[in-house]
Parts: structure tokens; sequence; C-alpha cells
């Protein structure tokens, strides 16, 4: 079951800011790393986990280093847990990995379709950009969508902090009212919500709202890009606080 909401009383967002790994990128393509490093691919989910966790544990306590770094170290942190040996050659090929993921399936279509309904899209990614290298997006063949790429390096803290949102707004030159955070994961929803931003949770495997008394929910929740950009168009004339039709049953 998918709810969807429609997006605001002042109208549709004119800026879609959208998470970048697992929301657009399939981090499931680097499964067969963990598998050859660990022998089990699902430790993939355990690493994506602790990655998370740390890189916000590193913003509430002031420090930071960029998001490849804090990968490869946290990967060392679980191999050292689980007793298996990385080598400097396994965290090479894992960062490659990291930087040439596909897109989903939907996401081209998705954003095609949203930037011809007339919506300006931008990204937001914890992970660095490097000076003369493509980025993750251009890799995956995604990056001619996207009016600009925004880094958490500029502020050098990760999502979900406030003023990461707040800055996109600002350099997209809009109020952050006007903008909508997409993204595959609760905690990056709330923090714009937070920020002042709308959402939209894209329900990726193994995602799925946080459903808690005084937690904001996502204005609209999908199971695509796709799918997001069908809900929005319905949804464009409808106020914030009226749904469409409650819920869409999928099989």
């Amino acid at each position: 079951m998918t709810t969807l909401s429609a997006p605001s009383p002042a109208g549709p967002p004119s800026v879609l800011v959208f998470d970048v790994n697992e929301t657009l990128l399939d981090i499931e393509s680097l499964a067969p790393h963990f598998e050859r490093m660990f022998g089990d691919a699902d430790v993939l989910r355990t690493w994506f986990g602790e990655l998370v966790t740390y890189s916000m544990t590193l913003t509430l306590s002031g420090y930071y280093v960029d998001f490849s770094t804090l990968g490869g170290a946290v990967l060392r942190m679980v191999a050292t847990i689980r007793g298996a040996a990385i080598s400097d050659d396994d965290l090479q090929s894992f960062a490659d990995g990291m930087r040439t993921m596909p897109a989903h399936r939907d996401a081209a279509e998705g954003l095609a379709r949203l930037r011809a309904d007339g919506y300006r899209l931008v990204s937001l990614t914890n992970s660095p950009h490097r000076p003369n290298v493509a980025t993750p997006l251009q890799n995956s063949g995604l990056g001619e969508h996207f009016e600009q790429q925004f880094t958490v390096d500029t502020l050098g803290v990760f999502k979900p902090s406030i003023h990461l949102y707040r800055r996109v707004a600002a350099q997209a030159g809009v109020d952050v009212s006007d903008c909508m955070m997409v993204a595959a994961h609760a905690w990056d929803t709330i923090g714009a919500q937070g920020a002042g931003m709308r959402s939209a949770l894209i329900t990726r495997p193994g995602n799925a709202p946080l459903v808690v008394p005084g937690v904001p929910q996502p204005t609209v929740v999908a199971r695509d890009i796709a799918e997001l950009a069908a809900v929005l168009k319905r949804a464009a004339p409808l106020r914030a606080d009226d749904t469409m039709g409650g819920a869409s049953q999928t099989s």
C-alpha cells in the first residue's frame, strides 16, 4: 500500500532535490564486493547502516571526513568485527564500484518526465565530488537531468543536518518551502522537513516510512521515480491536507 498525499496548499514545489545513493543509483550493485570480501552479500546492508550511523555521529560530534574516506574506514571496521581480511586492492575495487553504480531502471524515465513537467532538478549527496573526475550521477548517465549537483563537502557536515537543505535552497535561489527532498531514506526526508522542505519518500526495497507520533510523515510516498512523477502530476492542483483517495493498492 502506497500512501499518496498532495504536495502543498501553495501548489507544487518548484525544485526537486534528489538524494543519490540508493534513491537514484542501485547500491545492490556493490553486493558482489561483499560476497568476495566476507562470503556474505548481506553484509552490504550492515556496512551501509554503519556508514550512515557514523556519518551522523561525526556531524553531531563536530568532526568531518569525506564520505568516501569514512566508507573505507567503516568497511575496515566491519571486517575487524567479523574477522575478515580487507586488502588495499579490495578497498580500491570497492571505491571504483561506488563511483560507477548503475541507475535504477525507473530513474531516467522518471527524471525526464519530471523535467518535462517543469520541475527544476538538483541533487544533494553525502558523497564528495573530485576535481576533474566524473560524479557517480554522470557515470550512471543521469547527470544530464540535473542543473546542479550539490555535495555535503560544501559545509563539512552530513545529512540530515538542516543547514544543508537550507543551503541548497539558497543556492537554487528559492525559498526552502519551494523545495521537495526526494530520498529513499526516512532520515533524509525527516531532516529536509525539519529544514522547511517538503519531501517524497521512495520506498526502494528495504525502506519504509517511520511512523511515530510527533515525527512528520513524507508529503508523498512512492515506489519509484516514475510513480513520483505521476503522483506530482495528479496532486499539483490539490491542497496538502487532501489525499488522493487515501491510498493506492499495489500487488
